[in-house]
């Protein structure tokens, strides 16, 4: 018997959709198959998959992969290009059945090395009860998080992800610099981090961070998911966070905050705009898997309406835009619709295999910025030149 081996994402909904949908493929395709899902924090799972090479020399046969890391995974050779397995056995509706801001990223020097599994851009998510009218500023934010926080009730304003793992702190500081009309990189990719606009970055998340009236105690140990979970659990009132998060609120039997969610358009700076983040998750399969037929087979069935709504009822994001427009799915998730708007206004990282370092670089810039009291500029002048070393 065949075994599939799979690096997951460690979340509960990933977990339990992964299983699902392999038993429905193996009822379905009627193949002699086991799959072995290992469920792997951020930074264990791109070690295994992609540092280690495990997706180079057959450890594993199909990972998740975010977005950021696929240029990094290319140039190591660790992905099958999947061009001809959609060619051998097309998937019938790709892509016209995803948006194209889901099937771009993954499509670049003549390959495409993913098909999309689980989405949603950033945004504000808000308790309802708590919150009337969304902050449509980052100082807004900041003071109806100061407002809302209250510790006698067991309720913080607001919650960051601050854990080193290459994913919020990096995105976090990203979207503070667009969203005050700044730019992170330029048109070759190279990354400044001394511009006006990342001063005021850094500057509001250390404030905002260091400030125990406002925010949870213990974010430094917290990745997004833990912050979401915060949120699910009735501790946090507001918090800018993926999607998907305000989505578990309203579908888990685990949340207590189910219908009191609404998500919001990410505040804007002084001088800029609401900007979002499009990184979404990809399956990819190993260039080293002895098992690519079946990886492909498992992929494409991953890929149909019926598995693609299953991600969404397990708690994750579908990619589809059926699922998005589902009526049921917006019975239970009211803004499920709203999906295709953040889309439209969400930028994208560069395609370059450095974006990993650059990110751990990013945070480190703000684990010094809220662990010391070091000076801005000196902090930002230091991280340009190591990402220049």
């Amino acid at each position: 018997m065949t075994a599939l081996r799979v690096a997951v994402r460690r979340f509960g909904p990933f977990e339990n959709a992964i299983a699902a949908q392999f038993a429905d493929f193996v009822a379905a395709a009627g193949v002699n198959a086991t799959i072995e899902a290992v469920p792997l924090d951020l930074n264990p799972l791109h070690q295994t998959t992609i540092a280690d090479g495990g997706l180079a020399n057959g450890e594993w046969d199909v990972a998740f992969l975010n977005t950021d890391w696929l240029a990094e995974a290319v140039d190591k050779r660790a992905l099958e290009d999947l061009t001809p397995h959609l060619v051998r056995a097309p998937i019938a509706d790709f892509p016209d059945a995803w948006s194209p801001s889901l099937t771009g990223l993954q499509r670049f020097d003549g390959g495409c090395w993913g098909m999309p599994y689980h989405d949603g851009p950033e945004c504000l998510i808000y308790r309802t009860d708590l919150i009337s009218t969304p902050p449509a500023t980052w100082d807004d934010f900041y003071a109806c998080a100061r407002a809302q926080h209250n510790r006698q009730s067991g309720i913080d304003g607001t919650v960051l992800a601050l854990f080193p793992d290459g994913h919020n702190s990096f995105y976090d500081f990203c979207i503070h610099v667009w969203s005050r009309g700044g730019e992170v990189f330029d048109k070759g990719g190279r990354i400044d981090l001394v511009s006006a606009e990342a001063h005021e970055a850094l500057d509001f998340l250390r404030t905002l961070a260091g400030d125990e009236n406002a925010i949870a105690p213990g974010c430094r140990e917290m990745d997004s998911v833990a912050a979401g979970m915060s949120f699910a659990e009735g501790k946090v009132a507001l918090m800018a966070n993926w999607f998907g998060f305000a989505a578990y609120c309203d579908t888990s039997p685990d949340s207590k905050v189910k219908g009191l969610v609404d998500v919001a358009p990410l505040p804007a700076g002084p001088r800029g705009k609401s900007v979002s983040l499009n990184v979404f998750w990809v399956l990819a399969i190993g260039a080293g898997s002895r098992n690519k037929s079946l990886a492909w087979d498992f992929l494409r069935h991953c890929a149909t309406p019926a598995m693609d709504l299953l991600t969404t009822t397990e708690g994750a994001i579908g990619t589809r835009r059926s699922t998005w427009a589902d009526p049921d799915i917006n019975t239970a998730v009211p803004y499920y619709h709203r999906l295709g708007w953040l889309h439209e206004h969400a930028r994208e990282m560069p395609v370059t295999p450095d974006l990993a370092r650059i990110s751990h670089i990013v945070d480190d810039l703000i684990t010094a910025a809220v662990t010391t009291g070091r000076p801005t500029a000196d902090l930002l002048a230091e991280a340009q030149a190591r990402v220049a070393r």
